[in-house]
């Protein structure tokens, strides 16, 4: 009887977490073919070739080059969904309506009157395994998820050392708090 009940629990913790991830994919395929919208999607295996190129590339004196590919290699995928010239606020309270809050914990919120610009984190075991970056204003939407598995130094890291989607406004609102 306790294995029947320890497998639906897991089964309940592994479908609330895929309902999540659901939540998010759902959203992007909305928009996917909506011509308002540009779509960009980095694969794990981009991320892994990348990561490799920068460490086979590094040369022996340039160790942070090696560790930046490391970091790299732990990126599991990146998907950005933004639009110009929309009502962008609608599609910011739409995606913020589609997230189940008590998965993410807020990182930096920032409201004002014409925009609004929220970095999350959904962890797991004490890992990030995903950054999630809404904003919206009058005139535009975008929306940044990067996947992985990663300490807040890591993407402290990534923030001061790349120029991945997202990493400047990461460590801009960093240097702020």
């Amino acid at each position: 009887m306790k294995k029947y009940i320890v497998a639906i629990l897991m089964c309940l913790v592994v479908s609330g977490a895929k309902a999540q991830d659901d939540a998010i994919v759902k959203f992007f395929s909305k928009y996917m073919e909506d011509d308002r919208f540009s779509r960009v999607y980095i694969s794990p295996k981009m991320m892994q070739m990348a990561g490799g190129f920068m460490k086979s590339e590094a040369d022996k004196l340039k160790k942070d080059e090696k560790d930046l590919g490391e970091l790299i290699t732990k990126v599991r995928g990146i998907r950005i969904l933004s639009a110009d010239k929309v009502n962008g606020k609608s599609f910011y309270n739409e995606a913020m309506g589609t997230l189940t809050r008590n998965k993410y914990e807020d990182l930096m919120d920032v409201q004002d009157k014409s925009s609004s610009v929220k970095f999350m984190v959904r962890e797991e075991g004490g890992r990030v395994k995903e950054l999630l970056m809404i904003t919206g204003s009058a005139d535009g939407f975008t929306l940044l998820s990067m996947l992985g598995d990663f300490t807040y130094q890591d993407l402290n890291i990534l923030a001061e050392n790349t120029n991945m989607p997202g990493m400047q406004e990461y460590q801009s609102g960093q240097k702020r708090k």
